[in-house]
């Protein structure tokens, strides 16, 4: 059964450490989505599958919403440029939405195997 008090904290510390990490240089999407994985997993409790499953789970919605902010962002800054600049936002928007859909499943991945750690020292 999915804990989801610990996918949802998760997501929100991989939200969090994210926006910080665009700030600082050094700590990246990749350091939040291995703390919010491990935490995650830490909640959940018990075995490495368990604490697998929450940090993937946390890791690919932190990942999602992030495109999903990401292509927003792109397409309304394309449609502000006029109809040239709408055109190519909304062609650019579809391939970050793409490449961010790839790195959501690199963050789940990470996330998942910080949450299984997390799981086993809970």
């Amino acid at each position: 059964m999915t804990d989801w008090r610990a996918v949802g904290i998760g997501f929100v510390v991989i939200v969090l450490v994210g926006l910080i990490g665009l700030t600082l240089p050094g700590l990246g999407q990749l350091t939040a989505g291995l703390v919010g994985g491990f935490l995650a997993g830490y909640l959940a409790k018990g075995g490495f599958v368990r604490g697998f499953w929450h940090g993937a789970l946390a890791g690919a919605l932190g990942g999602i919403v992030s495109g999903l902010v990401l292509w927003i962002a792109i397409s309304v800054v394309g449609l502000a440029a006029g109809p040239v600049g709408a055109a190519t936002g909304a062609v650019a928007g579809l391939g970050i939405f793409a490449i961010a859909l790839v790195i959501s499943l690199v963050m789940a991945i990470e996330s998942a195997l910080a949450g299984g750690i997390g799981a086993v020292l809970s």
